[in-house]
């Protein structure tokens, strides 16, 4: 007679197992700048640990990111990935206080190892030069290698699920665009603004996620959701109530996490399949290149000029400004 639900076992556990002989987790693992990483039962954790930078991302992000997440995949234990934010928000984007006012001199920061690579901000630096020539290819080879760190979230084997509060908004999409489920606050604001000026979204997800004349609306004006918008749209499965966000993911994550490991990567890869076929790496091939340009127009450097002279913040709330008026955490209007 065969056990009752045995297939609701660890994979770890029973006879015949694979994963029998797998080591129990370690704390000893590596030490993040930009988060954390921990398991709880089935669950990986990964959480943005920049609260005072808003988990802005840097240099580190992707690359951090990514080993997280090929941390848990790897894990047997582990069942689905979750990922949030620590601080007032789940991540407002780029460190762009730093690159948009000091890049003429450098002042993004540096992967270890980055010295004379395109991750080297005076390569970044002088190829920014208005007066000299810029090579896109450069632009591209940087930025896309953002976009692939944050792509590992869609291409782990694993269920991942974005929990979002308070602000997701610039590059902060880019990297919760590529979960395979959002659960947002019901007044979180998302979106990409620096569609206004300065930016396209590199990870060219937005039509994937929400078709083309949904995609075009927010793109075409830089406008922002708040989460209960988000979820009538279709971006996020659930807007709760933010004090019941904590509690509405994590039944979500149970629930997923119930699933049997190969059942869960089964249905991941089918659907991924289809998603995939859609041209999801075209999109963020071409979107990375026009995110480039986008930075390197009369409009573009006159909005790194004025970012440079009166601070981004400055130059954000003009862009901002009528008729948007929409400057800061909130997308309530009257």
């Amino acid at each position: 007679m065969t056990n009752e639900a045995a297939w609701r076992r660890p994979a770890t556990e029973g006879d015949g197992s694979p994963y029998a002989h797998a080591k129990a987790p370690s704390d000893d693992g590596p030490t993040y700048n930009t988060l954390t990483y921990e398991v709880d039962g089935r669950v990986a954790r990964l959480t943005f640990n920049r609260p005072d930078q808003g988990n802005s991302i840097t240099p580190d992000t992707p690359v951090e990111l990514a080993h997280a997440v090929e941390r848990a995949d790897l894990d047997p234990r582990v069942h689905v990935i979750v990922l949030s934010g620590r601080g007032k928000g789940f991540c407002g984007g780029y460190d762009l206080a730093a690159s948009a006012e000091n890049l003429m001199d450098g002042g993004l920061g540096i992967s270890s190892g980055a010295e004379g690579t395109v991750l080297d901000p005076v390569v970044q630096m002088t190829n920014h030069d208005p007066n000299g020539t810029w090579d896109p290819m450069i632009d591209f080879a940087m930025m896309s290698r953002f976009t692939r760190g944050f792509a590992s979230l869609l291409h782990a084997n694993k269920p991942t699920v974005a929990k979002i509060h308070g602000f997701c908004v610039a590059g902060g999409t880019d990297i919760a665009l590529h979960c395979d489920q959002i659960v947002i606050a019901a007044d979180a604001k998302i979106g990409y603004p620096p569609t206004r000026v300065w930016g396209v979204p590199s990870a060219g997800m937005w039509a994937h996620r929400l078709g083309d004349q949904r995609a075009k609306r927010l793109l075409l004006t830089g406008d922002c959701l708040n989460g209960r918008e988000a979820a009538e749209w279709g971006l996020a499965i659930e807007a709760p109530e933010p004090d019941q966000l904590d509690a509405r993911t994590e039944i979500l994550v149970q629930r997923i996490a119930a699933m049997p490991l190969n059942q869960l990567m089964m249905v991941k890869l089918a659907l991924n399949s289809a998603l995939l076929a859609q041209g999801v790496q075209n999109s963020q091939m071409i979107s990375t290149v026009f995110d480039g340009i986008s930075r390197h127009t009369r409009e573009g450097y006159a909005f790194q000029q004025r970012a440079a002279e009166a601070g981004f913040r400055d130059a954000v709330r003009e862009r901002d400004s009528a008729p948007y008026g929409d400057f800061g955490p909130s997308t309530n209007k009257d």
